[in-house]
C-alpha cells in the first residue's frame, strides 16, 4: 500500500540540522504515526513520502518554506520584565505558552536585561533547512473515525 491522503503512516525518523546534529529521533522507540494529507508532519516531508511503501527509506532536505516557515522578525518582541509572572527566575532559553488574538503560541525567551525581556514567537526551527532520514514502517487505511477526527488513534497516535 502506498503513502497517500487518508492513509495512516508509521515512520521512524531522525531529524538533523545543517551541521549534522540530531534534533529529534524515534530511534530506539516506537515509530510515530500520522494521517497523511492532514498536516500532521511538515509539508516537505509529507511530499517526499507520498507514494512510498513500507520498508522504503529516504533522506530528504526540507527547505524552510516547506518546513516550519521562514523566520518572521515581527514575532520577536521586547517587553517590560514586569509583564512576566515570576520574572526573577526568567532566563534565556525558557519557553512558555501564551494566548493571543490568533490562538496560542510557544514563546522562547532569547534575552533578559535589567528591565526588558526579549521573546521570540517563531518556531525554533523556522528559517532552517530540515535534514530527515526516514524509514516507512507501515501504511494502512485510516478508519472512518480517524478520518472524521483528523488524526490517528491507537498505537503511535492519539488516545481518547
Amino acid at each position: 500500500m502506498n503513502v497517500g491522503n487518508g492513509k495512516v503512516v508509521l515512520i521512524h525518523y531522525t531529524l538533523r540540522n545543517a551541521q549534522g546534529a540530531v534534533l529529534g529521533s524515534s530511534d530506539g522507540g516506537d515509530p510515530i504515526a500520522y494521517l497523511h494529507g492532514n498536516g500532521g508532519i511538515v509539508p516537505g516531508l509529507a511530499d517526499a513520502l507520498t507514494g512510498k511503501v513500507a520498508g522504503d527509506r529516504i533522506d530528504v532536505v526540507v527547505a524552510p518554506e516547506m518546513g516550519y516557515g521562514p523566520r518572521d522578525e515581527r514575532l520577536v518582541q521586547v517587553m517590560p520584565r514586569d509583564r512576566f509572572p515570576g520574572a526573577n527566575g526568567l532566563a534565556a532559553g525558557q519557553q512558555f505558552h501564551a494566548d493571543g488574538p490568533h490562538g496560542g503560541r510557544m514563546l522562547t525567551v532569547t534575552s533578559v536585561e535589567k528591565d526588558l525581556v526579549t521573546v521570540d514567537a517563531n518556531h525554533p526551527l523556522a528559517g532552517k533547512p530540515l535534514h530527515f532520514s526516514v524509514e516507512v514502517a507501515e501504511v494502512r487505511n485510516a478508519t472512518r473515525e480517524e478520518l472524521t477526527h483528523g488524526h490517528v488513534h491507537g498505537p503511535g497516535g492519539h488516545k481518547h
